[in-house]
C-alpha cells in the first residue's frame, strides 16, 4: 500500500468532512432519509425475514458523516460504524446526536482494508461511496466477507465516479451534468470541493478505470460468497431530483451478496 497516497486521501477527507457532513444533514432531512431507510430495511428483511432489528448487528464501513449509521439505528438495528478519518467520525457522532441515536451506535476508527474484528462478527455489512476510494478494494471485500456471519448480507452502494479520467465519452457526459445543473438552476455538488486534489487521488486508485459493478461481482465470488447480484441504476429510487441531475452520468449501483 502506498502510504503517501493513503495520507493524501486521509488529508482530503479531513478537509472535506465539514462540507460532506452538510450533505448528509440535508439527506437526513430530505426525501433521501425515507427512500434509503425503506430500501435498506427491505433488503435486510429479505435475508432476515421475521427477525427483530435488535437482534441484527450491522457494520457500516466508511461511515463518513454517519448517514447510514443514523437511519439504521433509528430502525432499531445494533450498529457499529467505522471510518479511517477521525474528523469524519466526529461529524458522524454529531449527526447521530441530532437524530437522537448517538447512544445506539458504536463508533470506531479503522481501516476498511484491515478490520480488527473477529471472524463472523456481524449479520450485515453496509457501505456507500467508499470502495472506489480504496487502494486495495479486493482485500477490503475479503475482509468484509470475513467478518460477516454465514448467511449474512453485504450491501455496497457506489458508482464509477472517476471513470471520466480515463474515458472521453464519460468525460463528455460528466461535463454535460455540470452544464445541466447550471441550465436547470440547481446546486452543482462539485462546486466548493477540491476537484483537482480528488482527481489526483482518484487517478491513482485501481477502480477508477474499471467497469463496475461487474468487477465487484467477480471479486465477491472469488471471496466465497454464496450468491451475488447487482442493480446498476437505483438512483431514481433513492436520490433526490437534484442529485439525479448532478449524477446522471454516474449512476448509483448496488452490489448485494449473501455469504
Amino acid at each position: 500500500m502506498d502510504k503517501n497516497l493513503l495520507k493524501a486521501t486521509e488529508d482530503y477527507w479531513t478537509r472535506r468532512a465539514d462540507g460532506y457532513s452538510k450533505v448528509n444533514q440535508e439527506e437526513l432531512t430530505g426525501v433521501q432519509h425515507t427512500n434509503w431507510k425503506q430500501f435498506l430495511v427491505k433488503e435486510i428483511e429479505k435475508t432476515y425475514p421475521g427477525h427483530q432489528p435488535s437482534d441484527i448487528h450491522i457494520l457500516d464501513i466508511g461511515c463518513g458523516p454517519g448517514f447510514f449509521s443514523a437511519i439504521l439505528a433509528e430502525c432499531g438495528y445494533v450498529v457499529t460504524a467505522i471510518d479511517y478519518t477521525q474528523v469524519m467520525l466526529k461529524e458522524a457522532k454529531d449527526n447521530a446526536a441530532t437524530c437522537g441515536v448517538q447512544d445506539k451506535i458504536r463508533f470506531l476508527q479503522m481501516d476498511a482494508q484491515a478490520l480488527t474484528f473477529a471472524d463472523t462478527s456481524f449479520d450485515v455489512v453496509v457501505s456507500r461511496n467508499l470502495t472506489w476510494n480504496l487502494q486495495e478494494p479486493a482485500v477490503a471485500y475479503k475482509e468484509w466477507c470475513r467478518v460477516l456471519k454465514k448467511g449474512g448480507l453485504l450491501l455496497n452502494f457506489d458508482a464509477n465516479w472517476y471513470g471520466y479520467l480515463f474515458d472521453e465519452k464519460k468525460r463528455q457526459a460528466y461535463e454535460e451534468d455540470r452544464k445541466n445543473t447550471q441550465e436547470l438552476g440547481v446546486e452543482d455538488h462539485y462546486v466548493g470541493t477540491d476537484i483537482d486534489a480528488m482527481e489526483r487521488i482518484a487517478y491513482q486508485m485501481p477502480l477508477s478505470p474499471v467497469q463496475r459493478p461487474t468487477w465487484d461481482e467477480a471479486v465477491l465470488k472469488e471471496a466465497g460468497v454464496q450468491s451475488v447480484s447487482s442493480r446498476r441504476d437505483i438512483g431514481s429510487l433513492l436520490l433526490s431530483e437534484v442529485e439525479q441531475i448532478n449524477y446522471a452520468a454516474t449512476p448509483i449501483f448496488m452490489v448485494r451478496a449473501e455469504k
